[in-house]
Order: structure tokens, then sequence, then C-alpha cells
């Protein structure tokens, strides 16, 4: 059964990493349109390197390691695999608060994008949401108060988790704007190099990447586990940006799967920090559920 899970957590992380990163994609293969050949292979083979190892590898270690810093570099690797109760009761506290945090993220990502982002519209409510835009501030504010709220019930270091989760959303929304904007300006060939846009794909690969990477930590807390399924993940994502992201576009509610995914593993997320169990498995089984229903759906619609 311990296989079984390991294997679906590796399935979820992977189609996670994959559909949670479609945007990321899109704006690539756009740049890249108007790169020469050569910068066009660093980027889908040296770029390679850093959007994995880096930001897929290296990127949950630290944040494990700053989160129970105890652990030391190399406990935070193999802790989950390990068999002491003590020790895995030791982590499971000490992650409350990035629980918490990547809750409050993720939440906020999804409610951002069903009431203000453009999308296409895959279930019914959706619509009335969209016309519903200008009460997004409003509403997160009032769930972030409560949140806070109900942690300092429980210690204060959970509420001060869902406050930095709800910063960091701000901070990374801030730079996918900037994202949008820029890619307007680098795809009409205004004179910038080839360097200075490679340079701008990086960032923005570690800037959309933190969705995958908070996202993960839904899953498990396991580095090597997360490393695998989210560099699976980013390597089949690299490797469609060029080849076949004309008909990834075609796919019109992939990111509808990608946000609903999203919504369920705050929620979850959420549920831990204040300390509810979810059943081992539950993650990956509902993220993958949910994305092969968009997926369906797509199809479906492109067939008619």
């Amino acid at each position: 059964m311990e296989y079984v899970i390991i294997i679906l957590t590796i399935l979820g992380l992977s189609a996670f990493e994959i559909i949670s990163s479609i945007d990321n994609a899109i704006i690539n293969a756009e740049v890249l349109s108007t790169m020469q050949e050569k910068a066009k292979k660093w980027f889908l083979t040296w770029g390679i390197l850093f959007a994995v190892f880096i930001m897929r590898g290296i990127l949950p270690w630290l944040v494990v390691w700053i989160a129970n810093p105890s652990l030391g570099p190399i406990g935070s690797l193999t802790a989950t695999f390990s068999a002491d109760k003590a020790t895995l009761k030791s982590i499971h506290e000490s992650f409350e608060v990035l629980l918490a945090l990547g809750g409050t993220f993720l939440v906020f990502l999804f409610l951002h994008w069903l009431f203000i982002e453009p999308k296409n519209f895959g279930l019914r409510g959706e619509p009335f949401f969209q016309r519903q835009g200008a009460w997004f501030y409003a509403i997160v504010s009032i769930l972030l108060s409560l949140l806070v709220w109900f942690g300092l019930q429980i210690k204060p270091m959970l509420a001060f988790g869902i406050v930095l989760g709800s910063t960091i959303f701000f901070i990374t929304h801030g730079f996918k704007q900037y994202a949008e904007q820029e890619e307007k300006r680098l795809t009409q060939n205004n004179g910038k190099s080839d360097i200075s846009k490679l340079l701008y794909l990086e960032a923005i690969d570690a800037s959309f990447s933190i969705d995958g990477v908070i996202g993960a930590f839904a899953f498990t807390f396991s580095v090597p586990l997360i490393f695998l399924g989210n560099g699976i993940g980013a390597f089949v994502l690299r490797s469609m940006t060029i080849a076949n992201m004309d008909k990834v576009k075609k796919y019109k509610y992939l990111k509808n799967g990608a946000m609903y995914s999203i919504l369920v593993l705050g929620v979850i997320m959420i549920l831990e920090g204040f300390g509810f169990e979810v059943p081992a498995g539950f993650s990956p089984i509902v993220t993958l559920a949910t994305i092969g229903y968009f997926f369906w759906k797509s199809k479906k619609e492109m067939s008619v």
C-alpha cells in the first residue's frame, strides 16, 4: 500500500506541476518565438537544469530545512522516511506554520482566478463570480481576518504563517502582472537581446514555480518525492513549450482544472495546519480526478 501511495504522489505532483504551469509555458513559447535558434536550444537544455534542480529541488529542501532547522541539511532530505514516531510528530508540528502559509496562498490564488482573471467558463457558477470581481479584495480580507483569528486561538506562529501566505500571494501576483506586460514588449522584437530575454524567462519561471512548490507540500513533505514529481512535470512541460504548445492551447479548460486543484490543495493544507488529519493519498487522487475531468471536458468540446 505504501508503494501505491508513493506512485500516486509522484503522478499527482507531476500532473499538478504541468497543469499549474501552463501559463508559464505559454509565455515561454511566445518569447522564444522571437529568439534565435541558439538561444532557444540553450533555454531548453541548460535552462531546464535551473528549472528542475534549483526551483523544484533545492527550494523545497530549503523550505523544509528552514521550517525545522534542527533536522540539518541531510535530515531535511530523509526525515519523512524515518520510522521514529517521535521524529515524525516533531516534523509534523513544525510544519503547521508551513501548511497554514501554503493553504492561504493557494486559496487566495484560486479566489483571484475565480473573481478577476479572464477564463473559459467550465462550470455554471463561474460567470456569476466573474461579474462580482469588485468583491475579491473584500472577501480575501475577511477570510484572512477569520483565519488569523482562529489561528491565534491555537498558536501565534500559526497565525503568522497565514499572514505570510497572503503576503507571498500579493508579491508573486505583482510579478505575474509584470510578466504579462513584459511579454507583450518582448514579443514585438523591440531590440532586446536574446540574453536579456533568457534572463527574463528564468526569472519568470522562478516566479511561476512558487505555485507548484507550495502546492507540493499538500501531497507530501518528502523532498525526494517533491523533487522527482515536480521535476518530471517541469521536464515534460519544458519539452512541450515549443513542440506542442499550439495543441495544448486547444485544451481550453486545463487552467480550470489547475485552479480547482489549487483550491482543494489549499483547503487540505489549511485543515492540516489546524490539526485535522487528511488520509494519505487523498491529495493526489483528487488532483488527478479534477485534472482528468477538465481534460475530458476540453477534449469533448474539441470533438464537437
